[in-house]
């Protein structure tokens, strides 16, 4: 009889490709799923250095968070307590036009603090982060998109302006040295000072770097509100023109007069889909997260500060209440506070359902690790899903959720041998209990974790166990 490194044994497994669950008992070996052994009643008999009895709980593909910005993250806290704690194995980075490589030794501007200061924009090259990954790992493993205004700052003197064709030659040409490198692909942020003033044109050319290497363009649109239908319309001609899969990022309607417009847009993408690959990813909560911005509160329901530079104070303070302590106008309250970042309550929950529910959504956490009190999303988003979404409030099955979160993700960023259980593949898993998985972090206290996560394994190592991460750093930096 053959004797495995570790058996998981009497799980009840759900695969990660939407297919029914079923039983049975999991063999790893190093770091790969050597083999699985079915069964409905008699218990087989395997030999292994560790038996993990997985009795009553389930075992799916580790968690592919589609949508992070835990660039920094990975290297500042290789534990990666925020995800590992949520069952997540794999991170997306790079993500909203800003990734911390390819670039070095620039003065950053907002959004690029939300992922880190000058000093941290060490990297004039993807590959030699990459390096720094591979010397030093972190738990869990990592994909990076190229950002747009990442490409955009490094090459260009000034940013409320559009390109030249010389900048646009020489963003193409860093971009296809990412591409080359390992990068997955291409993130816009449109909606940002850094990238708005781009025209479709130039993003359109950029795009089509992708094209020869399977890459995907992912944005964060140019407008998530009064405009978002015409928004989404500009990102599926980039797809189509650029002729490359989209990702539409974070999808949502903000600002209560926009409430309802998911029935337009998710139809808009429906229709799309016919002809080209369309994807895109939520996060499971009615209230975004970035920096202070005017245009942003201006929509918003409620607003609460998450970091201030000026006034490091003012964390988790509300912004109405601040400008009244202040004598101040919401608009100088603003001034005062920034550089700073907020949480913004602008969302409808059937807007929210609709998109978690459609089909083609993944889950995607949007985190912000370096905010000081940040979006419970960072600590909270799998298990939310898992808990509320599905067990609660009945939106998809339980297949379907974890589908939406592994084999889905795996599938549209090109993740090979990896987001489902198969023989063969990676052995990234999460062990969890169906009856009792459910966030803990919320709006006042954004860093609880979760219930419900038994153990999350990734590469053949456990990293998270007993409600703790473990010293094991088998995660590795993904190239494309």
């Amino acid at each position: 009889m053959t004797r495995h490194h570790k058996v998981l044994h009497n799980a009840t497994v759900i695969d990660g490709t939407g297919a029914k669950r079923y039983r049975a008992s999991v063999c790893i070996d190093s770091d790969r799923i050597t083999d699985i052994v079915q069964h409905d009643t008699a218990m087989p008999v395997l030999e292994a250095d560790q038996v993990i009895d997985a009795s009553g709980l389930v075992l799916a593909p580790g968690f592919i968070d589609a949508h992070t910005h835990d660039d920094l993250l990975l290297l500042k806290s290789p534990d990666m307590l925020p995800k590992a704690s949520q069952g997540v194995t794999t991170v997306v980075t790079g993500n909203c036009g800003i990734s911390l490589a390819p670039m070095q030794s620039r003065k950053i501007v907002p959004p690029f603090d939300l992922i880190g200061d000058d000093s941290d924009f060490a990297y004039p090259s993807l590959s030699q982060y990459a390096e720094r990954l591979d010397d030093t790992p972190a738990s869990l493993n990592s994909v990076m998109l190229t950002g747009h205004s990442t490409l955009r700052l490094e090459t260009m003197d000034r940013l409320d302006r559009a390109a030249s064709r010389a900048e646009i030659a020489t963003m193409a040409h860093r971009l296809e040295k990412s591409l080359k490198e390992g990068a997955c692909g291409m993130s816009t942020g449109l909606a940002y000072p850094t990238a708005s003033h781009a025209p479709t044109t130039e993003i359109i050319e950029l795009a089509t770097v992708l094209r020869d290497f399977g890459a995907v363009y992912t944005s964060h649109m140019r407008d998530e509100e009064d405009h978002l239908l015409d928004a989404v319309e500009e990102t599926l001609q980039i797809g189509r023109e650029a002729d490359v899969p989209v990702v539409i990022s974070h999808h949502k309607a903000c600002g209560r007069h926009n409430w309802g417009k998911t029935r337009q847009s998710v139809a808009m993408i429906e229709q799309a889909r016919a002809t080209q690959r369309v994807d895109l990813d939520v996060y499971p909560y009615t209230a975004s997260s970035t920096v202070l911005l005017a245009e942003f509160v201006a929509r918003s329901e409620k607003v609460m500060i998450t970091w201030s530079k000026s006034q490091p104070d003012c964390s988790g303070r509300d912004l109405a209440d601040l400008a009244t302590e202040w004598d101040l106008t919401i608009g100088d309250a603003i001034d005062k506070l920034n550089p700073a970042g907020a949480i913004y309550h602008q969302m409808d929950d059937e807007d929210l359902h609709r998109v978690m529910q459609y089909a083609p959504s993944m889950i995607g956490s949007d985190g912000l690790p370096k905010d000081e009190r940040p979006h419970p999303r960072l600590w909270g988003t799998f298990p939310r899903v898992l808990g509320h979404y599905c067990r609660e409030l009945g939106l998809f099955t339980l297949e379907d959720a974890v589908a939406k979160m592994t084999g889905k993700t795996a599938s549209v960023f090109g993740i090979k041998q990896r987001g489902t259980i198969s023989v063969g593949n990676y052995a990234d898993l999460v062990m969890f209990n169906a009856d009792t998985i459910i966030d803990r972090a919320t709006y006042d206290h954004p860093t609880e974790t979760s219930a419900g996560i038994e153990m999350v394994m990734v590469n053949g190592d456990i990293v998270y166990g007993g409600s703790q991460t473990t010293d094991a750093r088998p995660g590795r930096f993904i190239r494309h």
